[in-house]
């Protein structure tokens, strides 16, 4: 079965969770206030696209490809993008909500999380080298045997890692979130 083929298109206020999105390849599209929450992505491929305030919760994405993709102000729980194709990942996300959401393994290097929620989000075994987290907050999110080389953590709250089971080689720390790095000994610091 030959897949749909759109370009240039701007979608706004689509609720895609009754009837979903036609399955196909998207390029330079825009999808502004748009409900995808619940939906199967899955074998869909994105490129050079845009997403602003859509509500993705929940969706399927096994083996979706996201190539060069902007995501603003996005409400995006539960995601496991590991399940998406890994080959040209590329992501850039916005203050979005991204709780709860799983991105095991994938290179993610030189990815902005700018001013997100990655609340209990799992960054297990992931390249962040270079990533940056201005503003984010990592309320018990997991970094375990992860990259985090030269990754900016300087304005990001909430940041507990073990520099003993990550690299964080010139990663950025401030003077408030580095005691996340130190919480595994127990110690009280005033």
């Amino acid at each position: 079965m030959k897949k749909k083929y759109t370009s240039d298109n701007d979608f706004q206020n689509e609720d895609f969770s009754l009837d979903g999105l036609e399955m196909g390849e998207y390029e330079n599209c825009t999808f502004r206030n748009c409900k995808f929450s619940g939906t199967s992505l899955s074998h869909f491929i994105f490129s050079e696209c845009t997403f602003e305030e859509c509500d993705l919760s929940n969706c399927q994405l096994t083996n979706t490809t996201f190539r060069d993709i902007t995501f603003e102000n996005c409400k995006m729980l539960g995601l496991r993008f590991e399940d998406c194709n890994s080959f040209l990942f590329s992501v850039r996300f916005a203050s979005c909500t991204l709780n709860f959401s799983s991105f095991f393994q994938l290179k993610l290097k030189t990815t902005p999380f700018s001013n997100c929620s990655l609340e209990e989000v799992d960054f297990t075994e992931c390249d962040l080298s270079q990533a940056n987290f201005h503003g984010a907050n990592l309320k018990n999110t997991v970094f375990s045997r992860t990259t985090l080389v030269g990754a900016d953590f300087r304005m990001a709250t909430n940041v507990l890692l073990d520099p003993e089971n990550n690299k964080v080689q010139k990663a950025k720390f401030n003077r408030d979130n580095v005691l996340g790095l130190l919480a595994k000994y127990g110690m009280k610091i005033d």
